[in-house]
């Protein structure tokens, strides 16, 4: 003799909170980042943004939301990090360029 047994419906599992991963930000403050000044600013920021997704879907949502701020921080630090060193070379480019051309203008044959 058989049963026709099923088994019991799963528990109804609450939603999600929906937890920004900034991932699209911290590629580009990567990509950014090592452009200006290869400064590891935003691999950093690269790696807390693809933590946030899989500690949300293992149930750490305390953990995914402190990868998101994180990833926020890095991604903010590597993108103002790179701004200042790109206006830093602008003006000491600018300022060699100047230098060089009053120096060349006492030697002119």
């Amino acid at each position: 003799m058989s049963q026709n047994w099923t088994a019991p419906p799963l528990p109804p599992q609450a939603p999600q909170p929906e937890i920004p991963n900034y991932l699209v930000l911290s590629i580009i403050a990567a990509v950014v980042s090592l452009m200006m000044c290869c400064l590891p600013h935003g691999l950093v920021s690269v790696i807390f943004a693809t933590q946030v997704n899989k500690k949300a879907a293992a149930g750490d949502i305390e953990g995914a939301r402190n990868a998101s701020k994180n990833a926020k921080l890095w991604a903010t630090i590597s993108i103002v990090v790179s701004g200042i060193a790109l206006i830093l070379s602008l003006v000491f480019g600018l300022f060699a360029g100047i230098m060089s051309a009053i120096g060349s203008q006492g030697r002119q044959f």
